[in-house]
């Protein structure tokens, strides 16, 4: 194990539990990983699957997860592949050739592709040793991102009866864990491995506060080191990156509607800190491996504790300290309250949403069944005069409950395969710009006779001095020649109907889909809420606690902690600075009035004003004059 490792990877040893983890697979026992983000999950699939001959099946439900791995893994000299529903027929069938004649090690799948009977055929003639369901808390229907498609792993088992099962999730409470072995169906002499969620180099502090630009900007000046800044919305990781950018701070914006481009050059300019701080949805992070964070802020509070967990986790991956802030206004809490009802809305509305949406794609009763088609959710919407957070949930009910498979963040580059022999090229006559832009191809993609190759319109139309649209039209010449086969790149999500249509009052959206899983949610955002507004309770406590870990006491880092640990010193043994520190904590929290802070000080007004007068000269702390109440940053 180590050798592998050392020859792919370049490390000198395992992090905690991935050797157990490998050696528990090896010996063909059904294996549980709960490993913290940034534990090191894919190295105990994938160091396991060059140990054994033959192919190690990923089941993961991202696809730019997948793509981030496959090209990680052939960059290490590792043969690996993915399939998913937005490849060509061609595509796929190289791609399943070459697994069924053992030329690669790993083959990364959608839980939805184990739906079609058409690949269950091809994975017959697979030679598959290794199962391995990542994100494996998806198939617990009391997971916080259940998909039914999951469902369907199970029945791998009877193809392959003497692979054993590997299960790896960051976050799952101990009823999901149960839940998940359940499920996939683990045999006698399963084993879990459990690493603490406890990650002590993260001091976790909840800001309140009305002015969260303002408090942010604040922050970031104060923490060094790169960071990440999450956000609910599109529209909101542009604004907030302006604020940061205005204020001197460097700041870029990070979203699933960018190009696949856009993406990588953003990404790669965060992680070699050209860009210090990126703001950016629950779309940026996933895989991506920089151990350097030093902070990450929810700007907006996440639905969840195992979301939060997920994100705030991405800090510190270096065990050097770091920082975990959430912002949060008063109005947040009845946010989160609110999103019970966006992310469930009506059934009656889910059925008039799967009517529309067959009439949008033009997809008659009873046709459609894995057809793919490309889907403009704003023009949907426009159309029939919906609200984009309503439609965008119930289409993903709709995916649950298997009508559909809605896929919102496909991300694609250009890709090719040549089609003619290099014999039959001699004898092709092209204009000179067509016959440019391919010798231009053939100089810098070496492998397009065997595979299909992502390429960059731009990277061509720079190497040959002409424009893009002009590189864009050649390409398509050729592929209208027969010369090659040009797909090129694509942010539009799709949809693929996984039965035909049907009409609207017979959809069936089951009570696990629909009833469990809003119950579920509403569990799950009492406990956030419970985390952001319970300021007696240490954070770690509270976060450990609901993933079933018990805790050695509090912390001693959180925000909670650096407010007690001041406030139970002796009087005497509190020089200016602590009381400095707890007044400045308990006006975050909440404004008050001189007779209020000297309450809760337990001192008298005079001290309390001489302990607020160097406070207010360096603005630590201000003084409404109208109202009286005195604020803190």
């Amino acid at each position: 194990m180590l050798d592998v490792l050392r020859e792919h990877w370049g490390y000198d040893g395992f992090r905690p539990m991935q050797a157990e983890i490998i050696s528990s697979v090896l010996s063909g026992h059904d294996t549980l990983g709960l490993m913290a983000t940034g534990g090191g999950k894919s190295i105990t699939f994938q160091v396991s699957a060059l140990l054994t001959d033959g192919l190690t099946l990923v089941v993961t439900p991202l696809i730019s997860l997948m793509k981030d791995q496959v090209d990680n893994l052939l960059s290490h000299g590792i043969r690996a592949y993915f399939l998913h529903s937005a490849l060509t027929r061609s595509e796929t069938r190289l791609i399943v050739d070459r697994c069924r004649l053992g030329k690669t090690r790993l083959l990364y799948v959608s839980p939805e592709k184990l739906q079609s009977a058409a690949f269950i055929s091809d994975l017959k003639q697979m030679p598959v040793k290794i199962i391995v369901v990542d994100e494996a808390h998806c198939i617990s229907q009391w997971g916080y991102d259940f998909r039914p498609s999951y469902l369907e792993i199970v029945s791998l088992r009877k193809l392959f009866p003497d692979a054993p099962v590997l299960a790896l999730t960051a976050s799952a409470t101990p009823h999901v864990a149960e839940d998940i072995t359940r499920c996939l169906g683990f045999r006698p002499g399963a084993q879990t491995f459990r690493l603490t969620f406890n990650r002590p180099n993260i001091n976790y502090i909840v800001r309140h506060t009305t002015l969260k630009a303002e408090e942010l900007t604040h922050i970031l000046r104060c923490v060094g080191g790169c960071g990440i800044v999450y956000v609910r919305s599109r529209k909101r990781t542009r604004e907030v990156s302006d604020i940061l950018r205005i204020n001197g701070i460097s700041a870029d914006y990070y979203h699933a509607g960018l190009s696949a481009e856009e993406k990588n050059l953003k990404q790669n300019l965060w992680k070699d800190g050209t860009t210090r701080i990126m703001v950016a949805t629950t779309a940026f992070g996933m895989g991506i491996d920089k151990p350097d964070v030093r902070v990450v802020v929810h700007y907006d509070p996440p639905t969840s504790l195992e979301e939060y967990y997920q994100e705030a986790g991405r800090a510190g991956r270096d065990g050097n300290p770091s920082w975990a802030v959430s912002l949060v206004a008063p109005a947040d809490k009845a946010t989160l309250s609110r999103r019970i009802s966006s992310e469930f809305p009506p059934k009656e509305t889910v059925r008039d949403i799967y009517h529309r949406l067959g009439v949008f794609l033009d997809v008659a009763m009873g046709e459609g069944f894995e057809r793919v088609f490309e889907f403009n959710l704003t023009k949907f919407c426009e159309i029939n005069g919906l609200h984009p957070l309503i439609a965008d949930h119930a289409l993903k009910i709709l995916d649950r409950s298997g009508y559909i498979e809605y896929v919102e963040e496909t991300s694609t580059a250009s890709r090719l395969l040549v089609l003619l022999t290099r014999r039959e090229l001699y004898n092709l006559q092209l204009d000179q710009v067509c016959e440019d832009v391919f010798n231009c191809i053939m100089r810098n993609y070496t492998g397009i006779f065997a595979d299909y190759e992502y390429i960059s319109e731009s990277r061509i139309a720079s190497l040959l001095s002409l424009t893009e649209q002009t590189v864009y039209e050649n390409l398509l010449k050729l592929s209208r020649m027969h010369v090659i086969h040009y797909v090129p790149r694509s942010t539009t999500p799709y949809i693929v109907y996984r039965r035909s249509r049907e009409e609207a009052k017979w959809v069936v959206l089951p009570r696990e889909v629909y009833e469990y899983r809003r119950k579920n949610l509403e569990d799950r955002v009492r406990a956030m809420q419970r985390f952001l507004f319970d300021d007696t309770c240490c954070r770690v406590e509270t976060l450990l606690n609901y993933f079933g870990e018990k805790s050695d006491g509090p912390c001693g880092t959180c925000d909670v902690c650096r407010a007690n640990h001041v406030a139970a010193r002796p009087a005497s043994a509190k020089t200016p600075a602590d009381r400095g520190l707890q007044v400045a904590y308990l006006l975050r929290n909440r404004p008050m009035t001189l007779s209020q802070l000297s309450q809760a000080l337990g001192m008298d007004s005079r001290a309390t004003a001489e302990l607020l007068r160097p406070l207010l000269d360096e603005e630590t702390v201000r003084l409404d004059p109208v109202s009286g109440l005195f604020t803190a940053e």
